[in-house]
């Protein structure tokens, strides 16, 4: 195979992440060429609603899997807090890794989070975000926002809100320094599955799969594995509340820490375990959630959705 080609959205983001991955492609095999196929998908398209509306982040992968179902792309990258916690039949994701920040950051010229003044406006259009910074400050209003980061930076800056949260990640990736921006920790504000990292997709069986080999990094596939792991077995999408992180506290054991919390922040339920197996930990943390009703608090949201 002598031209890989990468199926990519056209954000920005998108394509710094389908560019970095392309360099160390190159970089661990001179010999071949890797083009990107760029493309516009109903998620970046459909700007009118909250993703949770009309289908969630799948609306922004979708179109890239058809483009290597038709044999127009070989493989796609994402950022991984933005897949399935289960991938589709026919598809794989066998490279996870390249994780920079994890943190959340909220972008405000009115301060951090304790100096937000009451009944802010912040922009999120995750509700994960949103019930951890009402736990801690019930009195802001936090509303619905899209678009990419830039799009969000500007209803910022035109006075739309008072404060915006995006992925630390995100902003280092694009080079967006700001005076404005103030990192939540992870106590406060615990991120995504796989918040941070990159992932490659391709189809199952592709012989794709062994150019991807010399990028494999196992202490990080580990831990989004184990994050991952919460939201499967939880059978929440990235719609729903529910956060997680997992790193190394030495050279084989791993500390996961999970929270399921309700729409306004009142009610969080946490787990943190800890163990050498990612799957293990998973189910362990899920079983401890579930047993302390993590299960209600969910079928709640998804009726209230309904």
């Amino acid at each position: 195979m002598k031209n890989i080609r990468i199926a990519t959205r056209e954000s920005k983001l998108a394509l710094w992440q389908a560019r970095f991955v392309r360099a160390q492609l190159l970089a661990a095999h001179p010999e071949i060429e890797v083009t990107l196929v760029g493309m516009s998908t109903k998620g970046d398209r459909w700007l009118d609603a909250p993703l949770s509306e009309i289908g969630g982040k799948g609306l922004f992968i979708k179109e890239l899997e058809v483009a290597m179902l038709d044999g127009r792309a070989d493989m796609a990258v994402h950022s991984v807090k933005d897949l399935p916690a289960v991938m589709p039949d026919g598809f794989s994701l066998p490279l996870i890794a390249f994780r920079d920040d994890i943190r959340d950051v909220l972008v405000s010229p009115k301060g951090p989070l304790e100096a937000l003044p009451k009944g802010a406006r912040v922009g999120s259009s995750s509700l994960r975000r949103k019930s951890q910074i009402l736990a801690i400050r019930p009195d802001l209003e936090v509303l619905p926002i899209r678009g990419n980061v830039g799009t969000r930076l500007e209803k910022l800056d035109f006075g739309e809100f008072d404060g915006i949260v995006l992925a630390a990640a995100g902003l280092a990736r694009l080079e967006l320094h700001r005076d404005d921006m103030h990192p939540l920790s992870v106590d406060e504000c615990l991120p995504a599955p796989g918040q941070g990292a990159l992932g490659v997709e391709i189809l199952q069986g592709s012989a794709i799969e062994e150019f991807l080999t010399p990028l494999l990094d196992v202490r990080t596939s580990a831990c989004v594995i184990a994050e991952r792991g919460i939201s499967a077995g939880l059978g929440a999408d990235c719609a729903l509340p529910v956060a997680a992180s997992a790193h190394f506290t030495s050279s084989t054991q791993i500390q996961l820490s999970a929270l399921v919390a309700d729409a306004i922040g009142a009610n969080i339920i946490r787990s943190i375990v800890t163990g050498t197996d990612p799957i293990t930990l998973a189910g362990q943390a899920v079983e401890e959630l579930l047993a302390n009703g993590a299960g209600e608090i969910l079928d709640s949201i998804r009726q209230d959705e309904h």
